[in-house]
């Protein structure tokens, strides 16, 4: 089988490297220069370091090329070039089906991948998402990880879940894409909080009740857009949501740490090399919640400190001073 993994960033490229222990795999980059010098040191320097491309894996500087008689297109560029990159596909005439990636709501109009993906293809070829709990080096190194799959066609998910599947690469289909995708977006909005409250001290404690309310904030917003509660119960949801707000190589988390310093978020970002997807999903998600009348607290604190560094410690207090509340009715998705 062959699989085409358009965008080199470090997860395109880590997927790209695990996928071709059991598949010929073509690893796209826009920039032709990234492709010239990947294809000469067969290792992804900038985004990737140390991690050499298996025999399986080639380099093509043509994203014709990189489809040819490819079984899957697999989009890993970021949300704000998910758009741009399925139109060069509907320019190309590609039928091959397309899995993304990518974790966000695209800016202006706080539209969802697979919204996006309707809009510029209209449903044929197939498309699915590929989500869940896994960072790209750990990936690329073949330890364990297990990821969602989901498609609104369920029979296709289980079949592109299959070819994905591997011995320590587990993919389990879906079909609620929704949810799935809710649960990818807003679990980096809720690691850049949990940053933050790490970053100023305040403790375990606050940072499981932060994770956990956090959840319930994802659930609501995910179930007011047509998706399952019991989603977020799953891999795309809780499984993600930790991995993102605790482990050290969260790129979103440690945003938190350097605003939670007062660092501006310029120079945050500047300091990871690579995109911090909650940076830009903040607001998104805040103003789709804000239209659909859901309550997202923890998101809107987010985007309060992300506009001033400075004031993280007031605007934390001014979320702990939220009248209190019975929990299962705050944990009520909204309609």
């Amino acid at each position: 089988m062959k699989i085409a993994i358009l965008g080199a960033g470090a997860w395109g490229t880590a997927l790209a490297i695990n996928l071709s222990g059991r598949h010929d795999v073509a690893l796209w980059a826009r920039d032709a220069a990234q492709s010239r010098a990947m294809s000469a040191d067969r290792v992804n320097e900038r985004y990737l370091p140390g991690c050499g491309f298996p025999g399986r894996l080639s380099v093509a500087a043509d994203l014709g090329l990189a489809l040819a008689a490819a079984d899957y297109a697999v989009i890993a560029v970021t949300v704000s070039g998910l758009r741009m990159t399925l139109r060069r596909l509907r320019e190309l005439r590609i039928t091959t089906p397309v899995i993304w990636l990518c974790k966000g709501f695209e800016r202006p109009d706080a539209r969802l991948p697979h919204e996006v993906y309707a809009e510029e293809m209209e449903g044929n070829p197939p498309g699915a998402v590929l989500s869940g709990p896994s960072f790209a080096q750990e990936v690329a190194a073949g330890l364990p990880a297990a990821l969602t799959l989901a498609a609104t066609d369920a029979g296709f998910a289980a079949t592109a879940a299959q070819a994905l599947h591997g011995s320590a690469l587990r993919v389990y289909s879906h079909d609620d894409v929704t949810g799935v995708e809710v649960g990818g977006a807003v679990k980096n909005v809720i690691a850049i909080a949990a940053g933050v409250c790490d970053g100023l001290g305040l403790g375990l404690n606050a940072r499981a009740a932060l994770i956990t309310r956090g959840l319930a904030e994802m659930t609501r917003l995910g179930v007011a857009l047509g998706g399952r509660a019991e989603t977020f119960t799953g891999l795309a949801g809780i499984g993600d949501l930790l991995l993102t707000c605790t482990g050290d190589l969260s790129r979103n988390r440690r945003v938190g740490l350097a605003l939670a310093r007062g660092e501006a978020v310029a120079s945050a970002q500047a300091g990871l090399g690579h995109v911090a997807e909650g940076v830009f999903t903040a607001e998104e998600v805040s103003r789709r919640a804000a239209a659909l009348g859901v309550e997202m607290p923890i998101t809107d604190a987010v985007c309060r400190v992300l506009g001033r560094p400075q004031d993280a410690a007031a605007v934390v207090r001014s979320l702990l001073a939220r009248d209190p509340k019975p929990e299962h009715a705050a944990q009520l998705p909204a309609r």
